[in-house]
């Protein structure tokens, strides 16, 4: 009788499990490319995927293949390293911009909360991706996809905002005022601890 292996089965016991990412990726479009070579043409998929958080940050990525599921993970990988983080201001961009890109060229304008993403095409996949909820936008020239993404994204670099812009989540501070009062009352009454539930939203100290 063979006595049995103690070594986990890799194949199934043995895997990790994988925790799901905070990227949500769009395939933005599957195109066929052909080179010549020496041999003749040779055929291949080009894929353009655009990556991002919906909190600020945003990636786009293309990548080639004999076959589309391999250009869409390369696509994809190349998304995740070219991330860029922009700032936002209540949903939407801190100011406008204007930017031409090879024979694109395209409008960007901050928007009123409620007014949406007025925006098409690629335009539209990077803002969605990127989180910004409320935005003016005006396209001209080439429908090309690729590079109107490109474009998009080199207007989206040129963004500049103060540092609390690039804050996902506003953390309540305490203000001169506040620790002034603070360091007038342990002088009187000793140290007085305090909790986050005695600071609202604004960062002042409820009573």
């Amino acid at each position: 009788m063979v006595a049995k292996s103690s070594r986990p089965d890799r194949k199934r016991n043995d895997r990790r499990q994988r925790e799901p990412s905070e990227f949500e990726e769009v395939t933005l479009s599957v195109d066929r490319v052909t080179r010549v070579v020496k041999g003749g043409r040779r055929m291949r998929f080009r894929a353009i995927v655009v990556a991002g958080n919906k909190k600020g940050k945003v990636g786009l990525g293309t990548g080639k293949a004999a076959e589309v599921q391999a250009a869409v993970q390369k696509a994809a990988k190349a998304a995740r390293r070219n991330m860029i983080r922009i700032p936002l201001l209540d949903g939407t961009i801190p100011h406008a911009i204007d930017l031409k890109f090879k024979s694109a060229k395209i409008r960007i304008l901050p928007a009123r909360p409620g007014t949406g993403v007025i925006a098409g095409g690629a335009l539209r996949v990077v803002f969605d991706a990127a989180g910004i909820k409320n935005v003016l936008s005006k396209r001209y020239g080439t429908r090309n996809k690729l590079v109107n993404a490109q474009a998009v994204m080199m207007a989206l670099k040129q963004l500049r905002g103060r540092p609390e812009h690039f804050k996902e989540e506003a953390k309540p501070t305490v203000t001169d005022a506040d620790a002034a009062a603070l360091e007038t009352e342990r002088g009187n009454a000793g140290v007085k601890e305090i909790s986050r539930s005695q600071i609202d939203k604004e960062g002042n100290l409820t009573a």
